[in-house]
């Protein structure tokens, strides 16, 4: 009926105001940072928001909102949204204009924006609260030294790509396989540690590893030519996002010498890769930032004794489409294995999608908590972390 759309139309009005005055009132603050809008995040970001409705801190119609990418000024909560737009140049002028704008919690997706924000904020007397999401490299990126050795504004959840399982898929679908080639860019950590996890794990298989470096897009062409040159058998490519976002460029090359391209990524399909296969569970690392904001904004997690999750899952797509184009047969316990599969133009996905069980919200804080408590750095965690990176230095 009319009037109900008007009444919709008043509730979403009112909550959509101006950003600058998202800090104004004394409700917390919620900034996103993302580096680009991704498949990955669009599945993330569900989790959160599933958290946070079920904590009641966002009504429906807020929800709605959110879902759009859209700021609020909420009942409980404020949320803003800035993003990057692919280019690292824009990080710090992002975070600067957060800062500005007073949010309480800077939930940050991806390792440059994270590692940047860090860095800012770190120099801060009272830093805001940094939570972060869809990390690969907190580590390697200098986020933090480990869990618990981290600065004390900052926690989130990363993601452990399993990289063993995904290289040692080579030799599943070509048991007699001898080289596989890959490709980095110097300036992207995540992309510097994929290539040394592969080049590590496949030699490892007793298989040559050949790596082209690049510097830009425009490179991957001729990266890839450079690497079939040399007799690879199978290119895979890892969680840097110029060569993960450049897989059509790969692939045109690729195709010609009739090499398979994997991703370490089931969403490596969509843009043509024969096989994707890592981390899937980014509504899980939803949820795990999702209870970490809820019991942050509840006054019951004290950010600097909590220790950064670590989620460790794998799943496995195919693209049968790009498998045929190249006339490659796709191993069967492969396919066996795939949670979604591209075939005439068509996704399939052979997986329930997530969300979050039903209870009550006493038994879900309950939960939520006893969840939490398991990341508590406590001193004797935090000794034996110390003396596993002295060891280490040493």
């Amino acid at each position: 009926m009319l009037w109900k759309r008007i009444v919709l139309l008043l509730v979403m009005l009112a909550l959509l105001i101006t950003p600058a005055a998202l800090a104004d009132d004394d409700k917390p603050t919620i900034a996103f940072l993302r580096y680009r809008a991704s498949g990955t995040e669009d599945i993330t970001k569900p989790g959160i928001w599933d958290v946070l409705q079920a904590h009641e801190l966002i009504s429906p119609a807020e929800r709605e909102l959110l879902d759009e990418n859209l700021d609020i000024n909420g009942e409980r909560i404020n949320v803003f949204w800035l993003d990057a737009a692919s280019d690292v140049t824009n990080i710090n002028a992002m975070v600067e204009k957060t800062l500005d704008r007073g949010a309480d919690i800077l939930l940050t997706f991806s390792t440059p924006v994270t590692q940047i924000t860090a860095n800012i904020t770190k120099e801060m007397d009272d830093p805001p609260v940094l939570l972060f999401a869809i990390v690969s490299a907190p580590y390697s990126a200098g986020i933090a030294d480990a869990p618990c050795i981290k600065l004390p504004h900052v926690t989130g959840t990363h993601m452990s790509i399993p990289y063993e399982q995904f290289v040692a898929l080579s030799k599943v679908q070509q048991p007699d396989i001898q080289s596989i080639g890959t490709i980095v860019d110097p300036a992207q950590t995540q992309s510097v540690y994929g290539v040394s996890r592969i080049t590590e794990f496949g030699e490892a298989l007793g298989l040559t590893v050949e790596v082209a470096s690049i510097a830009s897009a425009a490179d991957l062409p001729q990266a890839t030519a450079s690497l079939a040159d040399k007799g690879v058998e199978m290119v895979m490519i890892g969680a840097g996002y110029t060569e993960s976002r450049g897989i059509p460029a790969v692939l045109g090359v690729a195709a010609d010498y009739g090499i398979p391209v994997f991703g370490v990524s089931p969403r490596f399909i969509y843009h043509g890769a024969v096989v994707g296969a890592g981390f899937d569970d980014f509504y899980g690392e939803g949820v795990t930032v999702g209870r970490m904001i809820a019991a942050y904004i509840d006054g019951t997690l004290d950010v600097s004794t909590t220790g950064i999750s670590s989620r460790v899952d794998i799943g496995v797509a195919v693209n049968l489409d790009t498998a045929e184009e190249f006339g490659i047969a796709v191993a069967d316990s492969i396919l066996d294995s795939a949670v979604m599969v591209i075939e005439d133009g068509e996704l399939n996905v052979l997986s329930e999608p997530p969300s979050l069980p039903e209870m009550s919200l006493e038994e879900r804080k309950a939960e939520d908590a006893a969840f939490l408590a398991e990341l508590e750095c406590t001193p004797e965690r935090i000794a034996e972390e110390q003396a596993t990176l002295g060891t280490a230095r040493d």
